[in-house]
């Protein structure tokens, strides 16, 4: 996500403390932090994809999803 986008974020967030966000200005906020998350969320997956757990016998093994019953 752009720093631009981050910064309107917390921009609109500082502006919700002063006074009521106008209905133009919190659907923007909402789709910003659903971008950001969005974001988040992929950024973690691909970084979770990448690690590898060393088994004693020294081969390596993706991580599987919490409930994922496959060898």
């Amino acid at each position: 996500m752009e720093r631009e986008k981050i910064e309107r974020i917390n921009e609109l967030k500082r502006l919700s403390r002063e006074r009521e966000l106008s209905e133009e200005e919190r659907s923007e906020q909402a789709a910003l932090r659903a971008e950001y998350i969005a974001g988040f969320r992929e950024n973690m997956r691909q970084l979770l994809d990448g690690i590898r757990i060393q088994e004693t016998d020294g081969s390596l093994t993706p991580l599987k999803k919490k409930g994922d019953i496959r060898s």
